[in-house]
């Protein structure tokens, strides 16, 4: 990957997390953790990976789509599509208000750019998996990308949909695991240890590549891989190591920012640690 395209990922992936910060504080509820540890991936996703996404042609028919199944990440996929141009980025303020259209988790009827509404776990890697069937029932070139958590691979619906996926030979469909290693009840290894995730989802008929996923270079290497499978009759699957928090010092790692919004204090230490950073990468 050149500089300035690692440059203009970085910058993006910052401010998404400014964005998750600003709507959960403002909200004084949410999902900051998982949010961050996935901001990278958003910024790759929607500025380096998904084609024909056109804020003024949110519905182009021949638009890729992106499905969060672990849909109470939501800040983080609001934050990118506002920087995308979707809504306006002050909007991400009215997280979760009584009268606003970005609640808690997303509605594909009310927020622009958003595919599938999700919030149930393992429904989205479902909903992505008929897209995909859809595509290729109708012969477009459309991938399907979905994003789920390590705590959501518990649910069993999610390996019914890697066996549909498998059995369809939908090579456009893309399953992405944030394994961050925690969950809202503690570490993912304790509650229900789903490793080892590369085993489980090739016997269900997937290429799999692992990745850390805050790695701009990594995730440029899986995507890619992602397309050279295209045609294999196989799904993919990208497994990306992440740090739950990742960008907060204080959220990373720590069980307890999995669904906690920051105070005022809190909010002007993570705000501040970001703009450093912000400075830090245009500076360089």
């Amino acid at each position: 990957m050149n500089k300035e395209t690692k440059k203009m990922l970085s910058l993006n992936a910052t401010k998404i997390r400014m964005g998750i910060i600003e709507g959960t504080h403002s909200a004084k509820a949410g999902h900051p953790g998982g949010s961050l540890s996935s901001a990278d991936l958003f910024a790759y996703l929607y500025f380096a990976e998904m084609k024909n996404i056109d804020p003024k042609n949110p519905k182009a028919e021949n638009r890729d789509r992106f499905v969060l199944s672990k849909g109470h990440c939501a800040p983080g996929l609001y934050s990118a599509l506002a920087l995308k141009g979707f809504f306006p980025f002050e909007d991400l303020k009215t997280l979760r208000h009584i009268d606003s259209y970005l609640q808690g988790h997303p509605n594909m009827n009310t927020v622009p750019g958003i595919d599938m509404s999700t919030g149930s776990l393992g429904q989205g890697i479902s909903a992505a998996a008929g897209m995909a069937k859809g595509a290729k029932y109708l012969d477009k070139d459309i991938n399907v990308y979905t994003l789920l958590g390590d705590g959501e691979i518990e649910e069993g619906q999610v390996w019914e949909a890697m066996m549909f996926a498998s059995q369809y030979k939908l090579d456009n469909l893309c399953v992405i695991v944030d394994v961050n290693g925690l969950q809202i009840d503690g570490k993912c290894e304790d509650v229900m240890n789903a490793e080892p995730i590369d085993k489980k989802m090739e016997a269900f008929g997937l290429n799999v590549i692992k990745i850390n996923g805050n790695d701009f270079d990594e995730l440029e290497k899986a995507f890619n891989a992602f397309h050279e499978n295209i045609g294999s009759g196989k799904p993919f699957g990208i497994i990306m190591k992440t740090v739950k928090g990742l960008g907060v010092s204080y959220m990373e790692n720590q069980v307890g920012w999995h669904g906690k919004a920051p105070n005022d204090a809190e909010y002007e230490i993570a705000m501040n640690e970001l703009k450093a950073k912000l400075a830090e990468i245009e500076e360089a």
